[in-house]
């Protein structure tokens, strides 16, 4: 089987008629297959995940034991010494690897939230999700008393698809409308910060300490036993979230222009929340609540892509390079001191949403 691909538009000269993005249109000789291709958006996205690939070689070999670039590939691809693969594959692979998919997610869930409520501060931290889920977290710690690693993410899952459901419902009259879902999560996450408070004021010195450095979100001693369940579900949702994002585009459109492509708007916004809102808790659950990621990503992405609407792709590389280089910023900036790797994406992020609010000021 051979590809033919061909571009359909040239740059348009001054004076000209302006024909668009620059696509590539791939076909199948012999076949009926064929599809059209952003040139612009793959050139990022292959440059952002060489740059996350980049940073994540780097992370991988400082530390203690430092390890040169060349001898960690080595060392990935079973070449290395022992003490270089135990180093590499055990001991720092598993964080890494958390770094890199838990920030896919978090992008992909993201561009589905700003997607469908059409702005820019629909995301799943900002709707109250990341807040449910914390709630669900200390729930299992401080009054259950469960305080081993799978009955917080248990508890963690659980509170950001209550959390999930209840905004939903909250903010349904006939369908849900991006604004109102917006303004009803920041009410529901006020009121789950209270309750959050309250728990840990009432709890002993000790468990409200273990409490509060889970809530911060962090990578810090992470290794294949927790990983690996993160990233089984995590591979089992973003397939089906891909699939479904297919439709995106038409909900963009509005509910009468989708119905009148075949599209019934509220089932599909309705799967596609579930599907956002299971990607944010299962990352939620792994390493606790890491905020702005999933909200400055797809916009990030789309600025650079130039794209009109937010896009699945960009986002996830982008979130990706954000956490992975975020989380390098944590265990090296302050050495020996390891800080927990949401202070450094709520720094991070704080300036870009006062940056994306002054902007919003001036445009209006």
């Amino acid at each position: 089987m051979s590809v033919d691909a061909q571009k359909q538009d040239k740059p348009a000269l001054p004076g000209d008629i302006d024909f668009g993005r620059k696509v590539a249109v791939l076909r199948v000789q012999g076949g009926t297959l064929s599809g059209r291709i952003d040139v612009r958006a793959v050139a990022v996205i292959v440059m952002l995940v060489a740059a996350a690939l980049v940073v994540a070689v780097f992370a991988l070999g400082t530390g203690d034991y430092p390890v040169s670039p060349d001898r960690v590939v080595q060392a990935i691809f079973g070449n290395g010494s022992r003490i270089e693969e135990l180093v590499v594959m055990e001991w720092r692979m598993p964080r890494v690897l958390l770094a890199l998919i838990l920030g896919a997610a978090l992008g992909v869930s993201g561009a589905v939230f700003q997607s469908i409520t059409r702005n820019p501060l629909g995301s799943p931290d900002i709707i109250g999700f990341n807040t449910g889920a914390y709630t669900g977290a200390l729930v299992v710690l401080l009054i259950i008393g469960g305080g081993g690693y799978y009955d917080t993410a248990v508890g963690a899952l659980v509170g950001g698809m209550i959390t999930a459901l209840l905004v939903y419902l909250l903010a349904f009259k006939r369908g849900v409308q991006g604004f109102r879902l917006i303004i009803v999560g920041i009410a529901v996450s006020a009121v789950l910060s209270s309750v959050n408070a309250w728990l840990i004021l009432r709890a002993d010195l000790e468990d409200a300490m273990s409490a509060a450095v889970w809530g911060a979100g962090s990578l810090n001693g992470l290794g294949w036993t927790q990983a690996r369940p993160a990233l089984i579900l995590l591979a089992v949702l973003t397939p089906l979230l891909v699939l479904a994002s297919y439709r995106m585009p038409m909900l963009d459109l509005g509910d009468d222009a989708a119905k009148a492509l075949g599209i019934r708007a509220e089932p599909t916004r309705l799967m596609l929340i579930v599907l956002g809102v299971a990607l944010t808790a299962v990352a939620t659950a792994a390493a606790g609540p890491i905020a702005f990621v999933s909200l400055a990503a797809p916009q990030l992405a789309r600025r650079l892509t130039r794209t009109p609407g937010v896009a699945m792709l960009p986002a996830a590389a982008m979130g990706a390079l954000l956490l992975v280089a975020s989380d390098l910023i944590a265990q090296r900036a302050f050495t020996p001191t390891q800080l927990p790797v949401g202070v450094v994406t709520v720094s991070v992020g704080g300036l870009y949403l006062v940056w994306l609010l002054a902007r919003e000021a001036r445009r209006q």
